[in-house]
């Protein structure tokens, strides 16, 4: 096995897209073994890598992690994006929490039945502008600093620009009322580990499709 992380899922965004955001943040270089058919699955099942039978599942340091905040804290704890103390953890973990709740609304959008893709959409557009975003936008407001937390990168930081960037996928004109979050996109965009990741033919993934849905339901459907 090499030094990289090697990440297993299948090959669209779902639950490891958090997983790539941060390692390329931290500027770790990392291999994807994608998972294409079922019996790629049954196979890490039956071969004991998967401890609860489920991915995303993450090679790293001799061990298989699973479960997508252990993976996440583990990543963000090594490469110094957790906070300098329990107090700015603490912070980092709150915030992390509402992004998860909004991410969560964003990524199942696609998975709803056609009668009720619409009230699935209203609901998660309102949420972000007028529960999510209007938070993110008080935070820095009231911290006065260029991040989230402390005064240097952590993952709520990541997660935030992947949830604003996910969120404009849908409403590219959703921070017009947010000028602090617009500042910090631009900001934290340009940090050289996210620029880069951010490129074309980097290993970000685009947003999923129905055929991607379908794609994965034949390997995840038990």
């Amino acid at each position: 096995m090499s030094g990289k992380p090697r990440l297993h899922y299948f090959n669209g965004r779902g639950r490891m897209e958090t997983i790539r955001w941060l390692l390329a943040a931290a500027g770790v270089e990392f291999e994807e073994s994608y998972l294409e058919k079922k019996e790629d699955l049954t196979k890490l099942q039956k071969d004991g890598s998967l401890l609860f039978q489920q991915v995303p599942m993450v090679e790293i340091d001799g061990m298989k992690l699973v479960q997508t905040r252990a993976i996440a804290n583990y990543i963000s704890t090594k490469h110094n994006l957790y906070g300098k103390d329990m107090k700015e953890r603490a912070l980092i973990d709150m915030y992390m929490e509402g992004m998860f709740d909004l991410n969560e609304l964003l990524m199942t959008y696609v998975i709803q039945p056609a009668d009720k893709k619409q009230e699935h959409f209203a609901n998660m557009m309102d949420k972000a502008e007028n529960r999510y975003f209007p938070v993110f936008e008080k935070v820095l407001k009231d911290h006065g600093k260029d991040f989230l937390v402390g005064n240097q990168l952590s993952r709520a930081d990541v997660q935030l620009l992947e949830v604003i960037l996910m969120a404009e996928e849908y409403k590219p004109d959703i921070l017009a009322k947010f000028p602090l979050l617009q500042s910090f996109k631009g900001r934290i965009s340009n940090i050289p580990t996210i620029k880069k990741f951010l490129q074309p033919g980097s290993q970000r993934k685009p947003r999923i499709t129905e055929e991607d849905i379908a794609r994965a339901m034949k390997i995840f459907r038990s």
